[in-house]
């Protein structure tokens, strides 16, 4: 069966970027995003794909898109029920990294949310959903500060 982790890093007011890019830069939290989805298969829109400077090393990259993608390294699907009937055939875990849209789509799906939560605002034109954090058991993996920003990483496991 497969597992679904969504994964993220969002302001106070659940701010993930603008103008295709993300917001916040903090080395801790990229390096802890490049270790937590090494060795798997990670979700993403187009505008994501576009904003990546490369194929992430050592991660298939799954791209819900109505776009041609002219690389046969990335697997492509032109409509949700086409990669949920992708992914219902595996066993393994998979990551959904963005944008907006794909994290609306995934959000009830998911069996684990891992957020950064950043104590700060920014201006922004991307949002991660809102979701109800009673619906979830919340365990604090750690809390940074980084550039004078403070943030934690919360594990939401979904309840059953």
């Amino acid at each position: 069966m497969v597992l679904i982790k969504i994964i993220a890093a969002i302001g106070k007011n659940n701010e993930l970027g603008k103008d295709n890019d993300l917001i916040w830069h903090f080395k801790e939290d990229l390096k802890f995003f490049k270790e937590e989805t090494t060795g798997h298969k990670i979700i993403m829109g187009y505008k994501t794909f576009k904003s990546l400077p490369k194929l992430l090393p050592n991660r298939t990259h799954l791209v819900l898109t109505h776009h041609k993608i002219e690389n046969n390294e990335v697997i492509v699907f032109s409509c949700l029920e086409e990669l949920l009937n992708y992914l219902n055939e595996l066993n393994e875990t998979v990551y959904v990294i963005g944008g907006s849209s794909i994290y609306q789509l995934f959000i009830d799906k998911a069996n684990e949310l891992i957020l950064t939560e950043i104590d700060d605002t920014r201006e922004a034109d991307t949002y991660f959903p809102r979701f109800d954090p009673k619906d979830y058991s919340a365990e604090l993996i750690g809390e940074y500060s980084e550039k004078d920003i403070n943030y934690k990483r919360i594990r939401y496991k979904r309840r059953s």
